[in-house]
């Protein structure tokens, strides 16, 4: 019996994460971006929250939705210019925080320099980008990349997925409950890990009471390099 082990993780992609996205993704060998389903309006595909003076207020990447069935990689951007309005929101609201200046530049080339019109694209940019910042080395790919079988069975395509990866295990978030049918992975000789996001710490924060659930930029301005050390799965993380 072998003792390989490699663990796969498979997430739509959202717009500037919060914190609990990187943990799951930083636990697995390999990332799926998995945009090839349908699109969500409501959700955290195109919007993120972040902490100002005034309030919690939403980042949203303005978007087209045309049919119903429209997949997250087929949802252009509707108005080219939401990156500098981000950008100036994102200056209000950190430029006193400690590690503003550290991000500064290389936070407003991306915002400056995404020019892409896909929404996919943008979220898969930022991700990567914030991946190198908090030192995460797991290899990203994109569902459409990997053949599709024509079963239209959810978990059997995600059981795919992770086959075509050679994964042993499965990473996934307790949102999955919903709709997971573990006895498929079970077949598949694929064991499943349950992310779980509690116990997170509290760090400096500017603007009043403590709030976990913003994008990680807000950990990221507010504790720089020692950001890790206030998530879940690295190594030297503040314990409580």
């Amino acid at each position: 019996m072998s003792d390989f082990t490699k663990k796969v993780a498979i997430l739509q992609s959202n717009y500037i994460p919060w914190k609990g996205y990187f943990d799951l993704l930083n636990q697995a060998d390999d990332f799926i971006f998995y945009d090839e389903v349908q699109y969500t309006s409501g959700d955290w595909r195109n919007r993120n929250r972040i902490k100002t003076a005034q309030g919690i207020p939403w980042l949203t990447i303005p978007v087209h939705q045309g049919k119903l069935s429209q997949k997250i990689r087929e949802t252009p951007v509707a108005d080219p210019s939401w990156g500098a309005r981000h950008w100036r929101k994102l200056m209000q609201a950190y430029a006193r925080a400690p590690y503003f200046e550290l991000y500064r530049a290389d936070l407003e080339k991306l915002y400056q320099c995404v020019h892409s019109k896909w929404l996919s694209e943008i979220n898969q940019l930022f991700i990567q980008t914030i991946n190198d910042w908090l030192g995460i080395q797991t290899r990203l790919h994109v569902s459409d990349d990997f053949e599709k079988r024509t079963s239209t069975d959810r978990t059997a395509r995600l059981v795919q997925l992770v086959q075509a990866l050679g994964g042993t295990e499965y990473i996934v978030g307790p949102a999955a409950a919903a709709y997971l049918d573990p006895a498929q992975f079970a077949e598949a000789g694929i064991s499943l890990t349950w992310m779980s996001y509690e116990g997170y710490p509290e760090y400096r924060q500017l603007h009043g009471s403590f709030e976990h659930r913003l994008s990680v930029l807000d950990l990221l301005l507010n504790e720089g390099p020692e950001a890790p050390r206030y998530m879940l799965s690295f190594p030297d993380r503040i314990a409580l």
